[in-house]
């Protein structure tokens, strides 16, 4: 059975991740790499806008001539004292929280998330459950690092007498970068 992932080229790309990684550091180098990769493939690279991955991913895209668009919020800037980040095609600005986690899950065709915090396992549970309960198009939610995971598969594993199987389907686990990248490849000339 087809779905609507098969039927429309993948252009937008949302990537989940951490505002923690500073530059240079590894997470930041990595997901640096993840935004050059991306621009380098053409895609249009969607982030949450500010710091951390989120710069880094821009940075990588915008560097590769990728459009890059932030999506920020009001509520972000006025809990902390941050800025979209200047690597920025495009700002699309909400004001709450909630809505800058739902325009980033429906703006793309795909949503890869890098190792993350809270924040992270929020975007992941948002969209996973949206997908989940067909209240948006299927689409490919791809969670990058063992972390990911061991963290999924330990829940389930836990949690078995509560939880359907088929919805572990609905993700795809990739060891690293270079394999999320291969996947997203062969969806776009699939």
């Amino acid at each position: 059975m087809e779905n609507s992932v098969d039927k429309k080229p993948i252009l937008y790309v949302t990537v989940f991740g951490s505002s923690q990684p500073k530059p240079g550091s590894p997470a930041y180098l990595e997901a640096y790499k993840l935004g050059k990769l991306l621009g380098e493939q053409g895609f249009v690279v969607l982030t949450g806008g500010y710091m951390g991955t989120m710069e880094a991913v821009s940075k990588g895209a915008k560097e590769a001539g990728a459009k890059v668009i932030g999506v920020t919020c009001d509520q972000i800037e006025k809990w902390r004292p941050v800025t979209p980040n200047p690597f920025l095609s495009e700002e699309n600005r909400f004001p709450t929280l909630r809505q800058r986690l739902y325009a980033l899950i429906d703006l793309c065709d795909v949503a890869i998330a890098l190792p993350g915090g809270i924040g992270t396992l929020t975007e992941i549970s948002a969209m996973w459950t949206q997908i989940d309960i067909q209240a948006i198009p299927s689409k490919p939610l791809i969670l990058i690092g063992k972390g990911w995971e061991q963290i999924i598969r330990h829940f389930y594993e836990i949690m078995k007498d509560y939880v359907n199987h088929v919805q572990l389907q609905e993700l795809v686990f990739a060891e690293d970068i270079n394999k999320a990248v291969s996947y997203l490849h062969d969806l776009k000339i699939g």
